[in-house]
């Protein structure tokens, strides 16, 4: 079976991964339940994609030591950097180019972290098979949106949906058409 290419996210009410200024306390601040599936998520993934933005983010709040990927192949978009070091695979080439690549390999889910130009490409390109969509009931007003205009609507079907505290989880897969 061909591997999946899998966005999982947690977005406010009104659409935003984060805060203009790239801050994400108020998720901590919603109440939720455990890890809020998190774990039983991580382990069907064994690669991870991510843009240059999440990948500095994380790098700033944890550190090198405390990298929250170590086991998994990492890819971070960027145009200033290529090559590897110990933690990502730096790239530019066309998304769809990279996701044909790994789609041929052997291996788990596809994890596209984010961040939301990253994920808006993918979308654009019809890259993502399933959205796994956290909303938290926080109205942020402004920040960094998921959802940008695109040319055209990609339809979805609902295929589950799970509540984890104040935190709802929809599971969506992109529909093909006849």
């Amino acid at each position: 079976m061909e591997r999946q290419v899998v966005l999982y996210i947690a977005i406010s009410m009104d659409g935003f991964i984060a805060t203009p200024d790239d801050q994400l306390s108020w998720l901590t601040q919603v109440e939720g339940e455990g890890d809020n599936g998190y774990q039983a998520f991580y382990d069907t993934v064994d690669t991870i994609i991510m843009g240059n933005r999440t990948y500095a983010w994380i790098l700033r709040e944890d550190g090198e030591h405390a990298f929250p990927y170590k086991g998994k192949t990492c890819y971070v978009y960027t145009r200033a950097e290529q090559g590897s070091n110990n933690l990502v695979r730096c790239t530019h080439e066309p998304v769809e180019e990279l996701v044909a690549r790994l789609r041929q390999e052997s291996g788990r889910s596809i994890w596209l972290v984010g961040g939301g130009k990253l994920a808006h490409d993918f979308m654009e390109k019809n890259l993502v098979d399933e959205w796994v969509i956290t909303i938290a009931p926080v109205l942020l007003g402004k920040g960094i949106p998921l959802f940008h205009a695109q040319e055209s609507a990609t339809m979805l079907t609902l295929t589950n949906v799970r509540r984890y505290g104040q935190f709802m989880q929809g599971t969506y897969r992109r529909r093909i058409e006849p």
